[in-house]
């Protein structure tokens, strides 16, 4: 679960990007994720990204049919370049399930769910490198860090050999950007945002959740230490062109297996309006309880 951006407080840990960062649970079933959720949500008083924080009972709905819920098949989240089709088919026959358990399905587009990497991309590369030259704390108002992270986060200078290679050209791609356009693409996307979140909002109006593939394709092998550069930074990123666009939105979503052919797992996700965590658990957990995702 990726909760509303805030929900859970972010003290005691470092940013990549402040405005971007979120933390939530991952367990082995639906049941255990509320309940961790419950634990740890809510405003701790020192994160200073938390904003009128809504805390609800994530469990309540456990057991509820589907009936009067409706679920909007986000289409731009199918058929990417790199989609798989057997991905594809699995979350639309997880979909159809729903429909079987009562809720209302049917395909929604928001076009600008496929602007979502791009405005990602310029806040993370950007940001990014900011939050290494201030030696961990960012650009943004954040939650307080340990007193001595600026000292071991400056530790990159000297021993920057050491960073993985899709993490070196995160860094030096931001010091381009930020160099030679002193900061124009991040504050872009940071306006530009405000449009892909009310895009969501208009759908979410009309839907009570969006529905996509978490991942578009299954889990690639590692890069082998004989790979090439291109390959290394192919697979750093091939994966997030549906989960980054809610990492700047802030919309709570959660991914929930749905199948696993050959042996490997494919993710439905779940995405909500804000606060709304107890309605993608009553969703997550009726799928749970009527599909086996671990066999054909």
């Amino acid at each position: 679960m990726k909760p509303s951006f805030g929900l859970v407080p972010y003290t005691g840990m470092m940013s990549l990007e402040a405005s971007i960062d979120h933390t939530g649970p991952i367990t082995a079933n639906v049941r255990d994720n509320a309940a961790l959720l419950q634990v740890i949500a809510g405003e701790d008083g020192m994160d200073a990204r938390q904003r009128h924080v809504q805390v609800k009972d994530y469990g309540a709905d456990f057991g509820r049919d589907l009936a009067g819920l409706r679920i909007g098949i986000l289409r731009e989240g199918f058929g990417h370049g790199n989609s798989e089709p057997d991905v594809d088919a699995a979350v639309r026959k997880a979909a159809s399930r729903l429909a079987d358990l009562g809720a209302e399905v049917e395909d929604v587009s928001i076009p600008m769910h496929l602007h979502g990497f791009s405005i990602w991309s310029a806040l993370v590369h950007d940001g990014g490198y900011w939050a290494m030259q201030t030696h961990g704390m960012g650009l943004w108002p954040q939650a307080p860090v340990p007193s001595d992270l600026p000292h071991y986060a400056s530790q990159w200078r000297q021993r920057g050999d050491e960073m993985s290679d899709p993490l070196k050209i995160m860094t030096l791609f931001g010091a381009y950007s930020t160099e030679n356009y002193l900061g124009h693409y991040y504050a872009k996307a940071q306006r530009v945002r405000r449009d892909l979140v009310a895009a969501y909002d208009k759908a979410l109006n009309h839907f009570d959740l969006l529905l996509l593939p978490t991942l578009p394709l299954r889990a690639t092998p590692l890069p082998s230490d004989m790979s090439d550069l291109v390959e290394v930074i192919d697979r750093s990123c091939e994966m997030i062109g549906n989960t980054s666009a809610f990492n700047v939105t802030g919309h709570p979503a959660m991914s929930v297996p749905c199948a696993m052919p050959g042996g490997l797992s494919i993710g439905m996700m779940l995405v909500g309006n804000y606060w709304q965590e107890p309605t993608i658990y009553r969703v997550a957990a009726a799928l749970e309880a009527a599909v086996d995702w671990t066999k054909p």
